[in-house]
């Protein structure tokens, strides 16, 4: 769990950027709730905005998407004390044709994307973005909106958990590419946490974390166990409510009946991917879990020192899990992380560790692709990218995080093993592997 919210809570190289949290405070901290709207960052429409592009799928299927509002009954909103827990979720699958032009959805709403580019927004706070110099509203997926679901199924689903933060979309060249393979994918915003989530009122809840951190004497600790036992039980409901798709009116046709629910996987990214071996380790209906550069504990007592482990890391898993490090300082082999390595200790299951070479924290998300093509547009500058992305080739860094991902959950999700996980490979030389 090292996104750099986290990192300015728990130290280290995250004390670079606590002030730009700080900082950012005043404006993040009106939090608006999913029916109210909150002002979006000021900036030129566009013009003379960098862009970006998403890499291509490499599946044989062409991709729908589809955006649902959820609302829990039974809970109250852990951040908005008197408020029902109200989250987005998007679900990505395959359809029948490709989309084009105007067809393909967008990576974020204007709202969303002046907000997340904005003074005030993760762009800047996690990644460095120069506020107001990207239009990521510009940015378009390889998904048609709303498109009917591909006869075939009903097919494996992959739930996807960001880093503490980020927004769902930050990791949409993954999930893209595993809805070509054949998957429904479903990405979930982590309401009030996330930097910005859009809802379809029009409303814009912003997080509440840069407002927490600047409470003195917080115990930051706390806070960050509290998000881990959010983000469980929102996986946990998004899992409740895959179960009813069947019968929600209003969805693209075939989707409720395309969801195997007998074959279910998580991957999440930094705390997503504590997320993800959490909930796994809590909930028996996910059946295997990549945990993307994600640490597994929490800070002691006093909130910067010491090591209190989740149960989790505690109890071990019986059920199969990928640990994919970086070398970011805090990460690598799984022997230099408490969280992993008791994780380890403790499973019975079948688990590997791999580290990328080259590679540092964003390398696992779309900051790899999307980063370098703005740096070269002047919205990020060259010390931000390379301690976002490092110096491995972002093509590779792309090509290496969805080849080991879906042979992951090919394997067991879908019976089909292509052997790349057994050992080292020749292909991947810049990944070092750990069994």
């Amino acid at each position: 769990m090292s996104d750099r919210y986290e990192e300015a809570a728990m130290g280290g190289r995250g004390r670079v950027v606590a002030a730009v949290l700080l900082a950012a405070t005043t404006a993040l901290g009106v939090v608006g709730a999913p029916g109210a709207a909150v002002a979006a960052p000021g900036g030129d429409g566009g013009r003379g905005q960098a862009t970006a592009r998403l890499p291509q799928p490499t599946g044989p299927y062409p991709i729908g998407t589809t955006a649902l509002h959820l609302t829990d009954p039974w809970r109250e909103d852990p951040w908005q004390p008197g408020r029902r827990r109200e989250l987005m979720v998007s679900l990505w699958y395959p359809t029948g044709r490709p989309a084009g032009g105007d067809e393909r959805a967008r990576y974020m709403t204007p709202a969303a994307g002046a907000h997340f580019g904005g003074d005030s927004g993760v762009g800047l706070i996690n990644y460095g973005v120069r506020p107001g110099s990207t239009d990521w509203s510009a940015i378009r997926t390889h998904a048609r909106r709303d498109a009917p679901a591909r006869p075939g199924g009903p097919r494996p689903v992959v739930l996807y958990s960001p880093g503490l933060g980020d927004p769902r979309s930050w990791g949409t060249a993954l999930v893209e590419d595993l809805a070509s393979r054949g998957y429904v994918v479903v990405t979930v915003d982590h309401t009030y946490e996330a930097s910005e989530v859009a809802f379809p009122d029009g409303g814009l809840a912003a997080s509440v974390f840069p407002g927490l951190l600047a409470q003195p004497g917080l115990d930051i600790g706390a806070v960050l166990r509290k998000a881990l036992r959010t983000r469980v039980d929102d996986t946990r409901f998004v899992l409740d409510e895959l179960s009813g798709l069947r019968r929600r009116q209003g969805l693209p046709t075939g989707l409720g009946g395309a969801l195997d629910l007998d074959r279910i996987g998580m991957v999440g990214h930094s705390a997503g991917g504590f997320t993800a071996l959490q909930a796994m380790h809590d909930d028996p209906r996910i059946a295997a879990g990549i945990n993307l550069d994600g640490q597994l504990h929490f800070p002691g007592p006093d909130g910067r020192t010491g090591v209190l482990l989740p149960s989790l890391a505690r109890d071990g898993l019986d059920r199969p899990f990928l640990l994919m490090g970086t070398r970011s300082p805090d990460s690598g082999s799984y022997r230099r992380q408490p969280g992993w390595d008791a994780l380890w200790q403790h499973s019975s299951s079948w688990h590997a560790d791999l580290t990328l070479d080259g590679s540092r924290h964003g390398s696992y998300t779309d900051a790899a692709s999307l980063l370098p093509q703005l740096a070269r547009q002047g919205a990020v500058g060259p010390a931000e990218l390379t301690d976002d992305i490092g110096d491995i080739r972002p093509d590779r860094a792309e090509l290496a995080t969805r080849s080991y991902v879906a042979s992951f959950f090919d394997r067991w999700l879908r019976g089909h093993d292509d052997h790349l996980l057994d050992g080292p490979s020749a292909r991947f030389p810049e990944m070092t592997y750990e069994r």
